[in-house]
């Protein structure tokens, strides 16, 4: 919106909510280092607190010692294919939205938001069905053995709840493809408190045990859906309009959206498809307790990667508006400045989680049926910090590519660095050369590595050539 058009814009209060709306998208769509850094910093604060969510439920789950925090770890995959659709249908909105917005099409922004939405409304409904009846079956596949009845407690609870977190991840995906992160981090932080506190509460107060975990994750994600649902439904002060007048169906907004949000979908399958992976062979190799090792673990790991994740997720916005508008050097200097924010960070975080590492695996492993894993967790967390360099590449490298609206780029990535090298590294390491649970920990690492430099070098190569390529076009227009 200009001047023109509302001629009593510079009447209106400083907290307008048009002159908010405003706001947002002229930082999306400004400098790319500020706007990186405007989106980043409340997805941070946002998924911080969401991912201490995970560990806290940890936490409390392992209180009922390490059988119920393997069961959870059984079936945390099955979630991450769940949420991994919504958040991959949230990323292709945002890549989409974005865009729109940076070709200036706000009319095409607000149908491909509503598409979005019944795209996300059709695909819980599949999944609930296909999930609820067949969970049984998956876990038998994965070797859940003994943990099926623990797994089944939590696991059913969880899918039924498939339709709130498709939901909530898609509107969560409008309002970052709009430029708007507050909200959201508004909505994520009050959740994720209402997790913390009902988790003990559900599990020992009320007796649930690991059932009581599923219960406080539904009941906290419907809260969210609410709130988004009040925003965009009901006060209407987005940016973005979500009414029937503002939708016509397109085919093409339909592919939109979907050539980055169903690659983005499988890579969260391809993570998923990778931890069964791990649990199987840690499982062979050391049984249930290198699996509680690397549950408890890697959770503290989802929380130190989400800086990392977070910048990569304001990269997909800035990068969508940067391609949309045809500004390639600030595309390249979206790629470099992210990439060069996550690296300092991820190097904080690992040296501050390799001197704690010990405190913090005793968080994991303070119950009598626990304790025994705790030296075990905290070599663990050591040796996996080298990852957090390289995966602040490959983070960034992959979200710039779903941005641009290459999501098959972005899968290829992904599937080289977690299905090819990570699994192979890990088999190789842990079965073939029997280093067992220490080995698959190493070749997560080696994997991960490659992964991020590969990723990075074409992320770089890719923004070079349409640099160069927009310069050729010019030159050859200027000489006609």
């Amino acid at each position: 919106m200009n001047n023109t058009e509302h001629p009593s814009r510079s009447a209106l209060s400083p907290h307008d909510p048009e002159q908010k709306m405003t706001k947002n998208v002229q930082i999306l769509t400004g400098d790319p280092k500020k706007a990186i850094v405007a989106l980043a910093l409340p997805m941070i604060i946002a998924m911080l607190l969401s991912s201490l969510y995970n560990v806290v439920n940890a936490i409390w789950v392992a209180g009922l010692g390490s059988d119920a925090l393997a069961a959870v770890g059984i079936v945390t995959p099955i979630f991450m294919i769940m949420m991994g659709i919504g958040v991959g249908i949230g990323t292709g909105a945002t890549s989409a939205i974005a865009r729109k917005i940076g070709a200036e099409d706000k009319q095409g922004a607000d149908n491909t938001a509503i598409h979005a939405l019944l795209i996300s409304i059709s695909l819980s409904i599949i999944l609930t069905v296909i999930g609820y009846i067949f969970l049984e079956d998956i876990l038998l596949l994965m070797g859940a053995g003994p943990l099926i009845p623990l797994a089944l407690d939590y696991g059913q609870i969880i899918i039924l709840g498939t339709v709130f977190f498709l939901f909530s991840n898609i509107l969560y995906g409008i309002f970052r493809g709009e430029g708007d992160a507050k909200r959201p981090m508004y909505a994520m932080v009050i959740a994720s408190i209402m997790n913390i506190i009902l988790d003990p509460f559900l599990i020992y107060t009320c007796n649930m045990g690991i059932a009581g975990a599923a219960w406080g994750s539904i009941i906290s994600v419907c809260f969210v859906c609410v709130l988004y649902v009040h925003w965009a439904f009901i006060k209407r002060d987005t940016y973005i309009t979500l009414t029937r007048a503002a939708f016509t169906y397109q085919k093409t907004i339909v592919f939109d959206i979907l050539r980055v949000g169903l690659p983005a979908s499988v890579e969260f399958v391809t993570m998923a498809v990778m931890s069964l992976f791990i649990n199987w062979i840690l499982i062979v190799s050391d049984g249930a307790d290198a699996v509680a090792i690397f549950t408890g673990g890697w959770r503290v790991i989802t929380i130190a990667i989400v800086p990392l994740v977070a910048i990569g997720t304001a990269v997909t916005a800035v990068a969508g508006a940067m391609y949309g508008a045809r500004r390639f050097a600030e595309l390249k200097e979206a790629l470099m400045y992210g990439s060069k924010l996550s690296i300092a960070i991820a190097i904080v975080i690992a040296l501050l989680t390799f001197i704690f590492a010990p405190s913090i695996s005793y968080l994991f492993a303070y119950s009598e049926g626990g304790e025994h894993i705790l030296s075990s967790m905290s070599d663990f967390l050591r040796v996996m910090v080298l990852i957090y360099p390289f995966a602040a590449i490959g983070i960034v490298s992959s979200c710039l590519f779903q941005g641009v609206g290459k999501g098959l780029t972005a899968l290829v990535i992904n599937i080289m660095r977690s299905l090819v090298f990570i699994c192979i590294s890990a088999y190789i390491l842990g079965i073939v050369l029997d280093l067992k649970s220490i080995g698959v920990w190493w070749g997560v690492v080696l994997g991960d590595m490659l992964g991020g430099i590969i990723g990075f070098c074409i992320a770089l190569l890719f923004t070079s050539a349409l640099i160069k390529n927009s310069c050729r076009a010019e030159n050859v227009k200027k000489r006609n």
